[in-house]
This record gives structure tokens, C-alpha cells and sequence, in this order.
């Protein structure tokens, strides 16, 4: 069978029936609800850095079976190396220092998401993974792309990128495993006990003087999207300058996306649920709870740890999912009892030297990353058997 790819100019020219069905239902953020209303919202596109090109592979002819497109790749030209939580930044200065134009690139991600899922939507059939990576290949060589980066690659995906030669990248998250717990006291029940302690001291703390409601589905209002845009706009402001979302991208989220979404609100007690002083939004998958974005307007000792770190345990254990991943970075999640993750990353360099360079760099990383995982791991908070 013979192949043809087609690059779009968004995931939304795609029908949403067509792009789901290579998708799947289990990651919201390769969703085409999702990237579509990133595209609505004006978070990508304009001059926010990340022009969509998305790519599908059709059958011979231009059409897959009953004329829909038969893999597809979610793909952003990059004209910096924001909001991807792989840095890079370095391999770029020593390719402008050669002389060379680093940017664009080809970035296959969920935009501003650290959140392993697929990257190559095969709808189950991954002997077309390979004509889908060449389409990315192709796409860098004839627009004279210095490089395409996959990002926060499910692992089973990752041989697919190996087998064509891509450079594997890894780095450590911190994600909660439920070996099936059925309450937190359960989970409690797993840890040592002076980690225990101190856990149930820090959610009394957290809790104390404060109301938490964990909100999804129609219970979200516009007035708690409205408090948690400052939340946002706070974090986005100290961490990254400029937050990545706009307004109307949580605005979307409630429309479209709301059984999706566990927002967790405090309020200050007494105010009968008005006044909302800290919040954390999640994403709700198949198999897994993803922790997004956390903000607060007061300064209230361990309410971020049982926002974003307590509460997620406490729906991941009542919606039977089997992990939380609790975004990137975090050490301190590791007393939390998160445990260290290795996630993954795949690279495409044309260029032989520049290649070369980036190898021998990532071999070493990786060697660095294993040692880093296994000295963590010795350390979390429970038991030793």
C-alpha cells in the first residue's frame, strides 16, 4: 500500500470524528477537542510562537478509508523553545553560534503540556508509524528545519521513534502510583510512620480555616473559572513571564471539556463558598489524573500540597485511576509519595555534526538521569520491606 501525507494548517480542519478515532478517548490533551480549542482560544497561532501543523497520513490517492485520513501526528512549527518543559535552549545556542538558524522547529506535543500520552495517532495500527515519522523527516528537509522533538512520548511509543533513528531523551517526573488503595488511609497505611505523621499533620494544617470543594462537570461555574484565571494569572506571572493560556482557553474548557476537568477550590471559611483563595486544575484520563496548573492569592503554609498533591490522591483513588502525574519538576513531591518516573522524549537532527554533538550529550544525560532515579527512589516515604 502506498502513502501520501498532507500537512494542515490546524487540528481543527480536521474533522473531530476522524482525528478522535486515531486518538483514542484515554489522553485528553491529544484530544480534538483540546488542541482545537488551544486554536479558538488564540493560545497557538497569531504570535504566540506555535503555528499548528498537523500532519495525517491518507492512503493512496488522498483518502483514507471512506475518505478519512489513516495516522495523524499533532505538530507545531516553533519559533522558541517556551512552554515545552524539554529545554533544548542550549542546543540551540551552540547551533546559532555555528553559524545556523535553529528556529523554527517541529514540535510534536500537546502545546504547554508535560503530560506523557501517544504522539503518533495510529488508531491502533503502528506499521504506520514509520511513514508518519518520515513525514516529519520530509517536512524538515524541505522547509530546512534544523530539527523535529517529540515530547512526553508514551513509552510504548518510544522504539517507534528509536527504530527510525530519532535520539531518546530522558528526564524524571514525580507521579503518585495507586497499588490499589481504597481510601488515602490506605495510602497512609503504606508509608512509614513518622512520614505518616507528618502527612496528616500538614492536611490538618492545610485544611484548617478553609473550605475545599473539588468541583467537575456542570458544578463548575463561570464564577470559578473567573477566580481561577487570577490563580493562573499569578503562577504564569512569577514562573514564566507570560502565562501560555488565555482567557477564553478556560472559558472553552467549561463549554466543551467540563466532565473532563477536576478543579479543586479553597475558600476562605466563612464565606460560604464566595471567596475562593487558591485552586488547582486537573485533567481526568482513561487511566490517569494530570495535574495542571495551581495558583493562590494568600500564603497559607502546605495548601499547595493539598491542593494539587492530597486532593488528586483522594480522586484518583474514588475514580479507580491507576496514577497521578503531577506535572514536571517537584523533588518535593517525592515526600508526598510520588515516586520518581522516567519520562521520555525523541529527536530528529539532520544535520551529521550537530547530530553527533546531541548524541554523545544525551547518552551521558541519560546515564546521569538513571542514576538520579535510582537514588530517589531509595528514598520515598514508605515502608521498607
Amino acid at each position: 500500500m502506498s502513502f501520501s501525507a498532507r500537512i494542515h494548517d490546524s487540528v481543527g480542519a480536521i474533522a473531530a470524528a476522524d482525528w478522535d478515532a486515531l486518538a483514542g478517548t484515554s489522553n485528553p490533551f491529544m484530544s480534538h477537542t483540546f488542541l482545537t480549542l488551544l486554536e479558538e482560544s488564540g493560545s497557538v497561532g497569531g504570535r504566540s510562537g506555535w503555528t499548528p501543523v498537523p500532519i495525517t497520513i491518507d492512503s493512496s490517492g488522498g483518502d483514507g478509508p471512506d475518505g478519512r485520513p489513516i495516522a495523524a501526528l499533532p505538530a507545531y512549527l516553533k519559533a522558541h523553545s517556551q512552554g515545552e518543559y524539554v529545554f533544548d535552549h542550549a542546543w540551540a545556542d551552540a547551533w546559532h553560534r555555528a553559524g545556523g538558524q535553529y528556529y523554527p522547529k517541529l514540535q510534536i506535543a500537546a502545546p504547554f503540556t508535560p503530560a506523557t500520552g501517544p504522539r503518533l495517532l495510529l488508531g491502533g495500527r503502528d506499521d504506520l508509524a514509520a511513514p508518519l515519522i518520515a513525514a516529519a523527516e520530509a517536512m524538515c528537509q524541505q522547509n530546512e528545519l534544523s530539527s523535529a522533538h517529540a515530547t512526553f512520548i508514551e513509552p510504548a511509543q518510544l522504539p517507534l521513534f528509536e527504530k527510525a533513528g530519532w535520539l531518546p531523551r530522558s528526564d524524571l517526573q514525580f507521579h503518585w502510583v495507586n497499588r490499589g488503595y481504597d481510601s488515602f488511609e490506605a495510602f497512609l497505611a503504606a508509608l512509614s510512620s513518622r512520614k505518616r505523621k507528618d502527612l496528616r499533620k500538614e492536611r490538618a494544617a492545610a485544611q484548617e480555616g478553609v473550605e475545599i470543594r473539588a468541583l467537575t462537570g456542570d458544578a463548575i461555574l463561570p464564577e470559578h473559572w473567573d477566580a481561577f484565571w487570577q490563580f493562573y494569572q499569578d503562577t504564569g506571572a512569577r514562573k514564566w513571564g507570560t502565562p501560555y493560556l488565555t482567557r477564553s482557553a478556560f472559558t472553552l474548557l467549561g463549554e466543551r471539556m467540563a466532565g473532563k476537568i477536576l478543579l479543586v477550590l479553597a475558600f476562605a471559611a466563612g464565606s460560604n463558598g464566595r471567596q475562593a483563595i487558591a485552586g488547582a486544575l486537573n485533567f481526568i484520563g482513561g487511566d490517569a489524573l494530570y495535574g495542571r496548573y495551581w495558583g493562590s492569592i494568600v500564603d497559607k503554609p502546605f495548601l499547595h500540597f493539598e491542593l494539587c498533591y492530597y486532593q488528586a490522591i483522594d480522586a484518583a483513588i474514588a475514580l479507580g485511576l491507576q496514577r497521578v502525574e503531577a506535572g514536571a519538576q517537584g523533588q518535593h513531591k517525592l515526600a508526598r509519595g510520588y515516586e520518581p518516573v522516567q519520562t521520555w522524549s525523541a529527536h530528529y537532527i539532520a544535520n551529521p555534526g550537530f547530530r553527533s554533538a546531541v548524541s554523545d550529550f544525551l547518552e551521558r544525560e541519560r546515564a546521569g538521569v538513571a542514576q538520579d532515579q535510582m537514588w530517589l527512589g531509595e528514598r520515598t516515604p514508605f515502608k521498607k520491606i
